[in-house]
């Protein structure tokens, strides 16, 4: 996709981290912007602001979780704008601890959020970029989902979002090959961010009262704070990671990565898989950290 003036861009999780940043420069580029989020006060101010550009906006408060408010805003974003050119899935949610620590509501809140809101975004709206598509010879339709690093390898004490971006990342290979199999005008990429500073490490702020969290364990309270240690320490920011979108679009580049070193464990990964071989240590390359890791889990309460 090299143009975008005139285009149009729906991007769930907007209100803040990757999703503002594209919206912005969605709208320096030109384009109509549907902006989704669950926080009605984030997504005002969000939305004022991308308009003040004189943008053309659409807010859309909603749960990605939902199918039926995912539906609505396809169907609020068909009525608007017609079909969307660019569909952003990237709305997201964190969770870490021991794996078999995490309770039933832990695990529906996270794969809710970070597979189903996927899942929910591609049956939406992908069947009317392929209408677009089928109408329109020079239609360009592009959908990118938000996975992690978490999705490639499998870091420990954060399962459950293993779980989900893992998932995500199955998902959008599929839907790449899917649609290469009915359509040269309709493509795919996966986003595989390493640590940025995104506000995800605050997620719970947003977590419904009906799969409210239980009392953190101690594996849990450990983990978010060694991933805020690793956020706040990063140097890739969140406007970077959405230039890197943009670039892919106009590449039409699948995978799409933060942070290119980190591939190094992928590989071993990959290599623990062909070997076949036991699961690497994921901290091999920095084993102070494991050290540490392991002997806070192994202290006595």
């Amino acid at each position: 996709m090299k143009h975008f003036k005139g285009r149009t861009a729906v991007i769930t999780g907007a209100a803040s981290g990757f999703g503002l940043e594209t919206s912005r420069i969605a709208a320096c580029e030109g384009m109509n912007v549907v902006m989704a989020d669950v926080q009605p006060d984030a997504l005002e101010r969000a939305a004022a602001e991308i308009g003040a550009t004189g943008a053309a906006v659409l807010p859309f408060r909603l749960d990605v979780s939902k199918a039926a408010e995912v539906e609505a805003l396809a169907a609020a974003t068909l009525q608007r704008f017609g079909a969307p050119h660019v569909v952003f899935n990237n709305a997201g949610v964190g969770g870490g601890g021991l794996i078999w620590e995490n309770t039933l509501a832990d695990w529906e809140w996270v794969l809710g959020v970070n597979l189903m809101g996927v899942v929910h975004g591609i049956r939406s709206f992908t069947p009317m970029m392929l209408d677009a598509a089928k109408s329109d010879p020079d239609y360009e339709g592009h959908i990118v989902n938000t996975a992690s690093m978490a999705g490639l390898v499998n870091p420990p004490n954060m399962g459950v979002y293993n779980v989900s971006k893992h998932a995500v990342v199955s998902m959008s290979e599929t839907l790449y090959q899917d649609l290469r199999l009915v359509t040269e005008q309709v493509t795919a990429s996966v986003l595989c961010p390493f640590f940025v500073t995104t506000g995800i490490t605050r997620s719970e702020r947003n977590r419904p009262a009906a799969l409210a969290a239980a009392q953190p364990t101690k594996s849990q309270l450990i983990g978010r704070a060694m991933s805020d240690k690793a956020v706040g320490s990063g140097r890739v920011t969140a406007p970077m990671v959405a230039q890197f979108v943009f670039d892919a679009l106009r590449e039409q580049r699948f995978y799409i990565y933060s942070h290119p070193r980190a591939l190094a464990s992928v590989q071993s990964r990959m290599e623990d898989l062909l070997e076949p071989r036991n699961p690497t240590d994921p901290f091999a390359a920095k084993p102070e950290v494991g050290a540490e890791l392991r002997a806070a889990l192994r202290a006595a309460d």
